[in-house]
């Protein structure tokens, strides 16, 4: 444990013991390409446990073993190099040992891989999750940066990460709890009408019709997070953030996940409308959440009027008395002109982000109870 509060520690270093030339950039990208190796690895060689079946294709395909030797030959040479630059060899020789790690379970003879018929853990999910929006945001919030002075390793980073994680694992079960309420209603033949009318409408249509529905239902239901005592408990979760970046959306309670993705898309499987719209509005909003939450700084002038923009949803975790149940819609402002919650002052930003007091505790394992101790107290 000392010594992961110690490679915790470099991450964390100050921003004058990171400038290029000390070692820790190459260090911190080493540990990473050596830790993605590694559970690219668990993947290849243990698919039916480790990887979601809609991706096989991925891990399965020609690509998928050039990409993880690519991986591995960075990360060696990422950790050498850390550990030829940095006077602090901690960084360097763990992303080394990730690394040789990596490299040598995958050496290993593979006839005895564990079989689970019908159980996966999306560790392959967990990946490109982390990779597609680290590699996506990072770039940007550095470019476009609010807090020009956040790292990307700020305070808390370690539970979103975590929350990324659980969430991507857990995607069996998630799918499975989320899609549970629309499997009693889709088979009713009254519904078949509506359903041919829908997935007859042109493709672009049902897609905004998608966002309106899912929006116009989300929005009734996160301000009834915010207003019934019991839902914010595990609400809190979420608004206790205390930074803004692209890995701050991930915090969120598990079984607010599923009580949200129920509710947003069941309607829309209900009604019937295209698969392929459905799963370009999944795109939409996984990308979108993660833009809105992250720290980007950048005025969209009269765009901000027709769509959720970072500074709108600023103002939704901002820790001023007028932030407070205000700005809950995802994707169309104008639902909270409509109904009396908006809330976005000229060029102005929050000043702090979080709960007064911070009350909800720090930890993956403390916030999943906070709800129950909390309404218990």
């Amino acid at each position: 444990m000392k010594y992961l509060d110690k490679v915790r520690a470099e991450l964390e270093a100050p921003r004058e013991q990171r400038m290029f030339g000390s070692g820790w950039i190459s260090g911190s990208i080493g540990l990473l390409a050596g830790i993605v190796g590694f559970v690219m690895v668990l993947i290849l060689r243990n698919p039916q446990l480790t990887s979601v079946p809609q991706l096989a294709a991925v891990h399965q395909g020609w690509l998928f073993k050039p990409v993880l030797y690519f991986v591995l030959i960075s990360g060696f040479v990422l950790a050498a190099l850390s550990l030829v630059l940095r006077r602090d060899k901690t960084l360097g020789g763990a992303a080394m040992v990730a690394t040789l790690l990596a490299t040598m379970i995958g050496s290993l003879a593979t006839e005895h891989h564990i079989k689970v018929e019908g159980i996966f853990f999306g560790l392959d999910f967990f990946v490109l999750n982390v990779l597609f929006t680290g590699l996506l945001f990072i770039p940007v919030e550095r470019i476009f940066a609010r807090y020009k002075d956040q790292s990307v390793f700020r305070d808390e980073w370690r539970e979103d990460l975590f929350y990324y994680l659980v969430s991507s694992l857990f995607v069996q079960i998630l799918t499975f709890l989320t899609l549970a309420p629309s499997n009693f209603v889709i088979g009713h033949q009254e519904l078949a009408t509506v359903r041919g009318w829908a997935r007859g409408l042109p493709w672009v249509v049902q897609l905004i019709a998608i966002m309106l529905l899912t929006d116009f239902a989300q929005y009734w239901l996160h301000r009834a997070f915010h207003r019934v005592p019991f839902l914010w408990g595990f609400h809190a979760v979420h608004h206790s953030a205390k930074s803004m970046d692209w890995m701050a959306g991930a915090r969120m309670h598990f079984l607010e996940i599923i009580v949200l993705r129920s509710v947003t898309a069941t309607p829309a499987l209900i009604i019937g409308f295209d698969e392929s719209a459905l799963q370009a509005y999944m795109l939409i909003v996984y990308v979108s959440s993660t833009f809105i939450h992250s720290n980007v700084g950048t005025h969209f002038g009269f765009l901000e009027k027709i769509l959720v923009f970072p500074r709108f949803h600023h103002w939704h975790h901002g820790i001023e008395k007028e932030a407070v149940d205000v700005n809950f819609a995802i994707h169309f402002p104008f639902l909270d002109r409509l109904f009396g919650t908006h809330h976005l002052p000229d060029g102005k930003w929050p000043n702090g982000y979080g709960i007064p007091d911070h009350p909800v505790p720090k930890g993956y394992w403390k916030q999943l109870l906070y709800p129950f101790r909390k309404r218990a107290a």
